[in-house]
């Protein structure tokens, strides 16, 4: 019977915060990059990890206990916040809405600066995407996705062993490089730098109205998304 309920049961997804660093890049006149003049800062996954291994992704991580008190966020804020993921798991429970909100911001803040050396206000955080994993899998995350642009002098670096490399890159030399098979991105990676690339400056990205609902990829959507991406390109796969 063990093996019948191990078969059977699916893992629950755990909270997860990732942080899309983004900049204005400069662009030489005439370079068919004009079009999209944004860097993001990526990290290149070590090949040993047992999530995600080998693929370049934002900073981030899990939510901890930690991330459930000592933060002191402008109620303002936490209720923007509240609002914003209002259609996501964290706002099931409306009482609990405001204080899930608060401890995912809590853990985006944290992992961008254990990850990056980054303190960011937490105003300055703009809630952008959420994400689950397919049910189907054995490690599960729902996956916060925030926006953030460094102010000035706060450069974020390389400083995590999860990663062996960590810097910016241009939006569209990511998606080149994916598309060549020459670096590996998981579905909301792929699907977050293509809205970028759309976006194309800061301008229209700190313009862009969010209305954000979760993306649940069913069963097998994470099988057949790898399986497309080693066929000849003809556009991005969609995942069901």
């Amino acid at each position: 019977m063990a093996g019948i309920d191990e078969a059977n049961s699916t893992a629950e997804p755990r909270l997860a915060a990732s942080v899309i660093l983004v900049r204005d890049a400069a662009v030489p006149e005439g370079s068919q990059d004009a079009a999209c003049a944004l860097e993001v800062f990526v990290q290149h996954r070590v090949t040993t990890m047992d999530f995600a291994a080998g693929m370049v992704v934002f900073p981030g991580g899990r939510v901890d206990h930690a991330d459930s008190s000592g933060w002191d966020f402008a109620d303002d804020v936490v209720e923007r916040h509240a609002a914003a993921w209002h259609r996501s798991s964290i706002a099931v429970e409306p009482s609990s809405a405001r204080f899930n909100a608060g401890r995912v911001l809590a853990a985006a803040q944290r992992e961008v600066f254990e990850e990056a050396g980054v303190k960011l206000d937490a105003a300055t955080l703009r809630p952008w995407a959420n994400w689950v994993t397919p049910a189907d899998q054995p490690k599960r995350f729902d996956t916060y996705f925030y926006l953030a642009c460094p102010v000035s002098g706060a450069e974020p670096r390389h400083q995590t062993t999860e990663a062996s490399s960590s810097l910016w890159m241009p939006v569209r030399a990511i998606l080149d490089a994916e598309a060549a098979g020459t670096l590996k991105l998981m579905p909301p990676t792929l699907a977050l730098l293509d809205e970028l690339l759309a976006l194309g400056t800061m301008e229209a990205v700190l313009g862009e109205s969010r209305d954000i609902v979760p993306v649940r990829p069913k069963p097998g959507a994470l099988q057949e998304f790898f399986r497309l991406r080693h066929q000849p390109p003809s556009g991005a796969p969609e995942l069901p």
